[in-house]
């Protein structure tokens, strides 16, 4: 029962960090109506810069954090920029290949600075969200204090959840909660809905389409450095391809739980982690990532909007 609540937990936390990557996926092709294929690959330049403002200039964590997420904010907007607004009345197969382009150019970027070389994350990132944790359960406080888990929460005598675990669920339910904060009841966020249902109406009556499609980028690649951050602090390993994986399953998440609903990304990303590592400890660790693109064909087939995604009709 240990075994299988521990997998539960780390199929959380690495569904989390999935439906964070999916948040921006979903905003995007809401108000843009694209799928930026790129993301991924942000998320790898998110964890680069965090990797160099910790281990090579001794930042400390959090600034580190936030200058991942300043960086790649700016990236996502000269993305959109350079990338994609110019293609914005073109067909969506060459949005698609230009977004396909743009991921292999920031891997190659990347393997440039930095080299293919799997580098390991600074356990500094480790420690500092270890001792943010907090402690619960049976033992006793001189127990807790000489455990090597001290840190940790503990459910049972054999079951601990770890601060990195704490972090990532707080931050993938607090950043939804913010999402949908932000879209229903702020006045950008509105201007976002609008463009998402009509953009023509939506510049007739002031809207910055340019804008508010930018800020849904900025948002977006913002997102994604949060995310690469904690991926990076779960598996502390980081080099060029490390988002490609992590932003298809992200991006199956979003059809999953329906593109375009912020609750559907979160369900989504969560509802696949937790196939995943169940795949992956009961079944096959290799066919851990065919089970995740499996119940897509599966959800598909019976809901193709996805789990929280609504039927759109379009006039001909």
């Amino acid at each position: 029962m240990t075994l299988f609540l521990e997998r539960i937990i780390s199929g959380i936390n690495l569904g989390s960090i999935y439906a964070i990557i999916a948040l921006g996926y979903t905003m995007v092709y809401g108000i843009a109506r694209m799928l930026n294929f790129a993301h991924g690959d942000v998320i790898m330049i998110g964890a680069y810069i965090c990797f160099v403002a910790i281990g090579s200039l001794s930042l400390p964590p959090l600034v580190g954090v936030l200058l991942a997420v300043a960086v790649c904010t700016i990236l996502g907007v000269v993305i959109e920029r350079l990338a994609y607004r110019p293609l914005r009345q073109s067909a969506s197969l060459a949005v698609l290949i230009t977004a396909i382009g743009v991921s292999y150019l920031l891997q190659n970027l990347a393997q440039l600075i930095w080299t293919a070389d799997t580098k390991s994350f600074p356990p500094l990132v480790q420690t500092v969200i270890e001792q943010a944790a907090v402690t619960l359960g049976l033992a006793t406080p001189e127990e807790i204090a000489a455990s090597p888990n001290f840190g940790s929460i503990v459910i049972s005598a054999n079951l601990r959840i770890s601060g990195t675990t704490i972090v990532t669920i707080l931050a993938n339910i607090l950043i939804m909660i913010g999402l949908t904060l932000f879209t229903g009841h702020t006045k950008t966020g509105k201007a976002m809905r609008a463009v998402s249902e009509d953009r023509g109406a939506a510049e007739l009556m002031g809207i910055s389409v340019n804008r508010t499609i930018a800020l849904t980028f900025a948002i977006g690649s913002a997102l994604a450095a949060i995310a690469g951050v904690l991926l990076c602090s779960t598996y502390q390993a980081l080099q060029p391809t490390t988002g490609s994986m992590p932003g298809i399953k992200a991006f199956t998440a979003a059809v999953f739980g329906g593109i375009g609903s912020i609750p559907g990304a979160m369900i989504g990303g969560i509802l696949l982690g937790i196939i995943e590592i169940l795949g992956n400890g009961y079944v096959s660790t290799q066919l851990g990532d065919a089970f995740v693109f499996a119940v897509l064909i599966v959800v598909l087939l019976v809901k193709p909007t996805g789990l929280l995604g609504k039927k759109v009709s379009e006039k001909v």
